[in-house]
């Protein structure tokens, strides 16, 4: 019997591009996934994965994208800003379909900050979880459902790969577009400080969720962006090579892991 593949697309802001270039070199390879899941960016790459959006329509979506296309202002507490410019964004590649309606089994996740959990998201509206899943926490308002005030998934769970070997996922490839990013090289701003010292809590924290976690996941990969800021909008073409050079890296090793 056939081997089922997952792959969990990890979080990383502008270097989760990574993620396009890598699902390219996966096609080009023959190798397509039963289920993906996703988190933050990854969640916007695999829902429109899911979706059926073609590689090359992805990719001109995302050279083109310009801050000014995300952001709008809030004026209400919770957020800088609000996330209606994403959805409309989102609602003109992927449509407002339902998870059911996906060309491919699909979940992403968020975290609740009253419960201080991770929700998963499996059905209704996939840019409803979609929008809760990449909502970074401050910059944009968190969205209030059924009690909750969901935020951007990778505050606890940057590579939801635990949820692509629930979907019945017997081969689980995790990419980590964030990975161990290097500080840099000049003293940053007082912003920068304070963004690199929360990248150091996290990368330490996956560390160990990836070594208790072992046997989860049957390959982890990290494409190598270098100190690319994932808050950058400049690099995105670097990111979709940088993740295609790893897929190709990669691709006998997933063959044979299927074989």
């Amino acid at each position: 019997m056939k081997k089922k593949l997952g792959f969990a697309l990890g979080a990383g802001g502008s270097r989760g591009v990574a993620h396009v270039g890598f699902l390219q070199a996966m096609e080009e390879e023959g190798i397509k996934p039963d289920f993906i899941t996703g988190c933050s960016m990854g969640s916007v790459i695999g829902a429109a994965y899911a979706s059926g959006l073609s590689i090359e329509e992805m990719k001109k979506a995302v050279f083109k994208l310009r801050l000014l296309d995300l952001i709008a202002p809030s004026g209400k507490r919770g957020g800088l800003f609000d996330t209606r410019k994403i959805r409309k964004l989102l609602e003109r590649y992927i449509g407002d379909i339902e998870f059911k309606d996906l060309k491919m089994p699909f979940r992403c996740i968020a975290v609740d900050m009253i419960s201080q959990s991770v929700i998963e998201f499996s059905e209704g509206k996939v840019l409803d979880g979609v929008i809760a899943s990449s909502s970074i926490p401050a910059i944009f308002k968190p969205t209030e459902r059924d009690g909750m005030r969901l935020v951007d998934g990778g505050i606890l769970d940057r590579v939801p790969y635990k949820y692509a070997k629930a979907m019945g996922a017997d081969v689980v490839v995790a990419v980590d577009v964030l990975g161990k990013r290097d500080c840099s090289e000049k003293m940053p701003t007082t912003l920068g400080v304070l963004l690199e010292m929360i990248d150091i809590m996290d990368n330490a924290r996956t560390a160990i969720r990836k070594e208790k976690d072992e046997g989860v996941f049957d390959l982890w990969l990290e494409p190598e962006l270098g100190n690319m800021s994932q808050y950058s909008f400049k690099h995105f073409r670097f990111a979709c090579d940088k993740g295609y050079e790893l897929g190709k890296a990669q691709a006998k090793k997933i063959k044979k892991l299927l074989s």
